[in-house]
């Protein structure tokens, strides 16, 4: 059954008590006031945008295309809890328009000659390798700072985000871009963290989410009789991520050598030139030409605009090769997930890895 929504009064009320309390546990550790409080601050902006999505297509006097959009969210929305066994809560039965296009914007950092990223830890969350702001002018100005200590630094606007089931997240106006399927899968995914969530693993959250966003969209086109979606922008996304990973480890492996700085330097830029080079041939060989890529690929590059690539999808052959081992039962995968996530990290990292191996093996017929 789902759970009635609080009034905005009384959520107003339990975030204020709650949060002082989070705020003071917080600040007993390297961070500052001004840092959560903006945190604070735009979660409750957040909340208070809210109304239910019923509302909205109710009223003939809001936009109809909007109307619409929602209307096909909500019938995703019911598929996600009936039919994948996700949360069956108020979350994403709510619409918020914030006026914005992205609720919020991650700063990543490394260091000049590093892709290991500087980690934040918070108690929800666990540690995740960036840190959001809810204003663009602060995330630039946290960016400028890091860089002033010589730091590689990227920020990268956010749709969506779940707060793993503390709030009722709402669908959000800067998700409202996307058309219906779209909406669809981040609704699934943004769920899936709602009901599996491992701290200080990202890896591990994202793979899990984007796996039950993959075979939740799957089946959501069968459920409407549609055909299989030949997914070529998903090749391409593929394709261009393998390239970009590929770099990665060269850089991995260039930043052990006992170099000069300079040299260094000079060598760290042939290797984004390189990328550079092979994604012009990936794209005008095999892509026609597509050119979606090309204002991400010759922007300024860094080690951080690296950082959130893979992170999305590194273990999702792995979850796929425990669904099937679950014979597609999504309760018992989610309780195999569960299991997995109460491992040590490193039993964790091998049990997936075992998975992800046994899945590239080439069945016997």
């Amino acid at each position: 059954m789902i759970r009635p929504l609080p009034s905005l009064g009384l959520l107003d009320r339990v975030f204020r008590v709650w949060f002082p309390s989070l705020l003071f546990l917080l600040l007993n550790g390297c961070t500052s006031a001004s840092y959560y409080s903006q945190l604070a601050s735009g979660q409750l902006q957040l909340l208070r945008a809210r109304e239910p999505v019923s509302s909205v297509i109710a009223d003939p006097a809001r936009d109809q295309k909007l109307r619409t959009h929602l209307e096909q969210s909500q019938k995703a929305r019911t598929f996600a809890s009936q039919q994948l066994h996700l949360p069956d809560n108020q979350s994403y039965r709510l619409y918020a328009d914030i006026g914005r296009p992205y609720v919020v914007w991650n700063v990543f950092a490394t260091p000049e000659f590093s892709l290991k990223p500087v980690n934040h830890c918070f108690p929800i969350a666990g540690c995740v390798a960036y840190r959001g702001y809810y204003s663009q002018s602060a995330a630039r100005g946290a960016a400028a700072l890091q860089r002033l200590q010589g730091m590689d630094v990227s920020i990268g606007g956010v749709e969506a985000y779940s707060t793993l089931g503390w709030f009722n997240d709402p669908i959000i106006s800067s998700m409202m871009g996307w058309g219906d399927e779209r909406l669809a899968t981040l609704i699934f995914h943004e769920l899936a963290h709602q009901r599996v969530y491992v701290k200080d693993d990202t890896e591990f959250n994202e793979s899990f989410a984007t796996f039950v966003e993959q075979e939740g969209t799957r089946q959501w086109r069968a459920y409407r009789q549609l055909p299989p979606d030949n997914n070529a922008q998903a090749r391409q996304r593929d394709q261009f991520t393998e390239l970009v990973l590929k770099t990665r480890t060269r850089l991995e492996q260039l930043y052990t050598l006992p170099l000069p700085t300079e040299q260094m330097r000079q060598r760290k830029a042939a290797e984004f030139e390189r990328l550079r080079s092979e994604y012009r041939q990936l794209r005008d060989s095999q892509w026609a030409a597509d050119k979606r890529y090309d204002a991400w690929i010759y922007a300024p590059m860094n080690n951080a605009r690296l950082l959130p690539f893979g992170l999305y999808d590194q273990w999702v052959p792995a979850f796929a090769a425990l669904f099937h081992q679950e014979s597609g039962d999504w309760l018992k995968f989610y309780a195999a997930v569960e299991k997995l996530g109460a491992l040590p990290t490193d039993e964790r990292k091998a049990a997936l890895k075992t998975l992800a191996d046994g899945a590239d093996q080439p069945k016997n017929q």
